[in-house]
C-alpha cells in the first residue's frame, strides 16, 4: 500500500469510552466546520483574525515572567534533555502503530503534498544588518521544496486540521555546517501559523503523549496543565487551506543572523489568487491540495516572497517561548529573497518517491543561522533520530542532493 495514499484519521485510544466519544466528536465537528469555513473565512479573517491575534499574545504575554535575557540569548529549560527523550519515545510508539516497514513516514509534517524544484534568489540591495550568511551577497541556490499537510496520519485533505508546513533545502551553501550529516545545504523550515503549537519542549512533550493515544485534543483541554490560548491562536491560523501555495509560512522559532542578532523567517504567497476548492460543501477530492500545486506549476512558475523579522525586543519576541507572536509594529518583516518554484510536473511516482530519501534538519545550518531556543535544540536531535530510524525501517539510505537529480 502506498504510505502516502489518503485514509481516515484512527479513533482515539485513550482507554476511557467517554474520553474517546468526545475526541472523536470534536474531531468531526471540526472536520464538519471545514466544509463551511470558505465561506465565513475571508470575512473573518478580514475583520477579526488580527485583532483577536494581538489580543491572545497579550493574554500569554501577561502569565510570562521577564526572563531577563539579551538579544539573541538562550537559556537551557529545566529537564530539557528528558523532555526530548519523551518526545522522541512517543514518535517511536506512534510510528509502530501507523506504519510497516518499507512504508514509514514522517512523525510530523506527515503528507507529502508534493517535492517541488526551486531557486533561492536572494535580493540585491538588502540592509547592511540583514546581509549575513546566506544573504551576504546576491545570489541564486537551487533548492528542493517539499509542501506538506499536518501529520501525524496521512488523511483526506479536508479532513485535517487546517495547517500546511514547507520545508526548503537550500544546495551549494558554502562554509562549515553545525551537523557534518551535509555539507552543502542549508534547510529552512515554515508552518501556515505564525506561532508553534506548543510554547516549549516541556509542552511538546504533553501534546505528543496525547498524540499516541490519537486525542491530541486533551493536551488543549487539560484541567491540570490547560493550553486554551494556544488553541484559541492556533484556531485563529488554521482554515480550510485552497494550495499549498496560496497560504503564508512562518518559522515560528528564531534563528541568528550572524552574531549577536536573532531572526525569524517567512514565506509569502506573491499572488492574491485563491484556487476554488472543488465540490464545496460537499466532499472534494482526498488529495485536491496537490492538484492544485499541479494545475499551478502546468501554468507557470509560482514566487514567494522571503521576509525576515529581527527580534528587537528580548521579552516581547522571546527565543525560548514559540507561542508568542513577534509583533511587527516592533520588528516589521522586510523582504530578502525569493522562493521561486519552477515550471514542472512533480507528481510522478519517482519523484514523489523522492522525498522519502531526503532529510529535513534544521541543524543542517552554517553558523550564522544556527537555530535558536528549546524547540530547535530539541528539533536536532528528534530530526536526526528520527530520520535514521525512518531511513532504516525503509531501507533507504540518508541522500544529500545536489539539485541535478532525475526521475522517470
Amino acid at each position: 500500500m502506498n504510505s502516502n495514499a489518503s485514509r481516515p484519521v484512527p479513533p482515539a485510544n485513550t482507554g476511557s469510552a467517554l474520553r474517546n466519544w468526545v475526541s472523536d466528536t470534536l474531531l468531526r465537528l471540526i472536520q464538519a466546520e471545514r466544509r463551511i469555513d470558505p465561506f465565513i473565512r475571508p470575512a473573518f479573517d478580514a475583520v477579526l483574525r488580527d485583532p483577536l491575534a494581538r489580543l491572545t499574545t497579550a493574554l500569554i504575554n501577561a502569565q510570562r515572567s521577564n526572563e531577563d535575557l539579551k538579544i539573541a540569548e538562550e537559556r537551557l529549560l529545566p529537564g530539557e534533555e528528558e523532555f526530548i527523550d519523551s518526545i522522541i519515545e512517543s514518535f517511536r510508539q506512534q510510528s509502530a502503530r501507523l506504519w510497516k516497514p518499507g512504508g514509514v513516514e514522517r512523525g510530523g509534517n506527515t503528507k507529502t503534498q508534493g517535492i517541488v524544484r526551486a531557486e533561492f534568489i536572494v535580493h540585491e540591495g538588502l540592509p547592511e544588518k540583514m546581509r549575513r550568511g546566506i544573504f551576504a551577497q546576491p545570489k541564486t541556490y537551487k533548492a528542493w521544496v517539499r509542501f506538506s499537510g499536518p501529520g501525524p496520519y496521512v488523511t483526506p485533505d479536508i479532513d485535517d486540521v487546517g495547517f500546511m508546513s514547507i520545508s526548503v533545502k537550500l544546495m551549494g551553501v558554502p562554509g562549515p555546517k553545525l551537523m557534518d550529516e551535509e555539507a552543502f545545504t542549508q534547510d529552512m523550515f515554515g508552518v501556515s501559523t505564525p506561532t508553534f503549537v506548543t510554547p516549549d519542549v516541556r509542552a511538546n512533550a504533553q501534546l505528543q503523549i496525547e498524540s499516541v493515544k490519537n486525542a491530541q485534543i486533551f493536551y488543549f483541554l487539560n484541567l491540570h496543565r490547560p493550553h486554551l490560548l494556544d488553541a484559541i491562536m492556533q484556531g485563529l491560523w488554521t482554515k480550510t487551506q485552497s494550495s499549498p501555495f496560496e497560504a503564508p509560512y512562518f518559522s515560528c522559532v528564531p534563528y541568528l543572523l550572524g552574531e549577536g542578532q536573532a531572526m525569524q523567517y517567512s514565506f509569502w504567497p506573491k499572488d492574491n489568487k485563491r484556487t476554488p476548492i472543488p465540490r464545496l460543501p460537499l466532499r472534494p477530492p482526498d488529495d485536491y491540495l496537490r492538484n492544485a500545486m499541479v494545475a499551478s506549476l502546468q501554468a507557470g512558475a509560482v514566487d514567494l516572497d522571503v521576509r525576515v523579522q529581527l527580534q528587537t525586543d528580548a521579552h516581547l519576541m522571546p527565543i525560548e517561548n514559540a507561542a508568542v507572536l513577534w509583533p511587527e509594529r516592533l520588528s516589521p518583516r522586510v523582504s530578502v529573497a525569493t522562493l521561486r518554484i519552477l515550471r514542472q510536473t512533480f507528481d510522478s511516482p519517482a519523484q514523489m518517491e523522492f522525498a522519502k530519501r531526503l532529510s529535513y534538519n534544521p541543524w543542517h545550518s552554517i553558523a550564522e543561522h544556527r537555530p535558536l531556543g528549546n524547540q530547535s535544540r530539541a528539533r536536532g536531535r528528534m530530526y536526526f533520530t528520527l530520520s535514521q530510524l525512518r531511513h532504516q525501517m525503509n531501507a533507504v539510505p540518508h541522500f544529500e542532493p545536489t539539485g541535478d537529480e532525475t526521475f522517470d
